[in-house]
């Protein structure tokens, strides 16, 4: 037999090479907003589910909370995929409720647009978009 069967199995090319290491709590402190949007998607899946068990919206909704959970918590990992899930979400809803602004003329509906286009100016920064891997 080769004398190359009996080497060690750790310099194989199966192994995953620069993995990158996993984001540590410095690393999302020094980014306090990525936790607090992160924070406001899991508020608006949990108020979506609500609205489903109170019969206000249908039961597909319910597919609207699965990505805002996950675009929370992979927010709070600092997840690049979590990044742009949250930047289509906040955009998405920025643009509904200034619609809904503009044609209810509700106080709430404005601020909640505002709410999530500063979200969005946040999340568009560069030191923001560095720092996710």
């Amino acid at each position: 037999m080769n004398g190359d069967a009996t080497k060690d199995v750790k310099g194989s090319s199966m192994e995953p090479r620069n993995r990158a290491p996993r984001p540590q709590l410095r690393d999302l402190l020094q980014l306090p907003g990525l936790a607090a949007i992160g924070l406001y998607m899991l508020v608006l899946a949990v108020v979506n589910i609500f609205a489903v068990v109170g019969g206000q919206i249908r039961p597909f909704y319910l597919v609207f909370s699965a990505i805002f959970f996950a675009a929370s918590f992979g927010l709070l990992l600092m997840m690049r995929w979590a990044w742009t899930l949250t930047l289509a979400a906040v955009v998405l809803l920025m643009g509904l409720f200034l619609w809904k602004f503009s044609t209810q003329h509700q106080l709430p509906f404005i601020v909640q647009g505002l709410l999530n286009m500063i979200f969005f100016l946040y999340l568009v920064r560069p030191e923001v978009r560095v720092k996710l891997r």
